[in-house]
């Protein structure tokens, strides 16, 4: 009889023992079962079930639109593909930034309905009463700083954040205060290499970066970007590790062309 070797979660702790023993962190996003499954069999420390599932999977210009509701669908459907992972969830634009009473409520919804193991929510200072009231209720919570993808009306572009002395200093004056408020883990998007890696250096919580250089503690890609689904995003910190929308593309003519010249199916595909 064959013993199945078991499969250890990854928790808020792991992520901390990475940090200390120089292990760097990976991070992908998912939106769906199917995925999911793969991107944690593949050994991926974390999942981000990602608002940018408003872009890839809705189809949106940007990541406002997607509700609170359709966030929970999609980390419900993510949290039932994985065995190993620790999975995140972002809270949506209008569902925490009123008051901290509704950021705790969102919460809860969240952890209570898709069986996730942390929330994601954009914003330092400003956040910063919210975090901690979402903490009070033992509810894990990773922050973001740089590009705030929620905020993209008030920035006006994706161009790179902090580059000023001013937005820099703000920063890393957020970034400590997030890990005071009791943060397990930041986000830092399209920031400048050297100032994530200050940050980094200065925090004892995992720094994970999007276009934010090596010197952080772990990496994270939207899923569609690095295989190559999403064809439009091409930004200079993305690497595509596949071109499946050519691959994808490809098969299905193939199919099409198959079914149309009666090809498919034939005697051994039929019963």
């Amino acid at each position: 009889m064959s013993v199945q070797k078991e499969i250890k979660r990854v928790t808020t702790r792991t992520l901390q023992d990475l940090k200390q023993r120089g292990e760097k962190i990976s991070m992908l996003t998912a939106y769906d079962f199917s995925m999911a499954r793969m991107v944690d069999a593949a050994g991926v420390d974390v999942i981000l079930v990602g608002d940018s599932a408003s872009n890839v999977m809705a189809g949106h210009e940007t990541t406002l639109p997607i509700t609170l509701d359709q966030m929970i669908y999609h980390a419900a459907s993510v949290i039932r593909g994985t065995n190993r992972a620790l999975v995140v969830v972002d809270l949506p634009f209008g569902s925490y930034q009123g008051n901290s009473k509704e950021a705790l409520t969102s919460a809860i919804r969240v952890m209570k309905e898709t069986g996730a193991h942390a929330i994601k929510l954009e914003g330092g200072e400003e956040v910063v009463e919210s975090v901690k009231r979402i903490l009070s209720a033992g509810v894990p919570v990773m922050g973001h700083l740089g590009l705030t993808p929620q905020s993209i009306y008030k920035f006006g572009t994706y161009v790179v954040r902090a580059k000023e002395e001013e937005e820099a200093l703000k920063l890393i004056h957020d970034a400590h205060l997030l890990q005071e408020a009791g943060c397990f883990a930041i986000v830092l998007e399209k920031v400048p290499a050297a100032l994530a890696a200050k940050v980094a250096s200065q925090l004892h919580i995992p720094i994970i970066g999007i276009g934010a250089g090596s010197g952080v503690d772990g990496q994270v890609l939207v899923l569609h970007d690095m295989l190559g689904i999403n064809t439009e995003f091409k930004p200079r910190f993305l690497r595509k590790y596949l071109n499946l929308h050519e691959q994808i593309t490809g098969a299905i003519a193939n199919y099409v062309k198959d079914v149309k010249s009666r090809d498919f199916p034939n005697d051994s595909e039929s019963y």
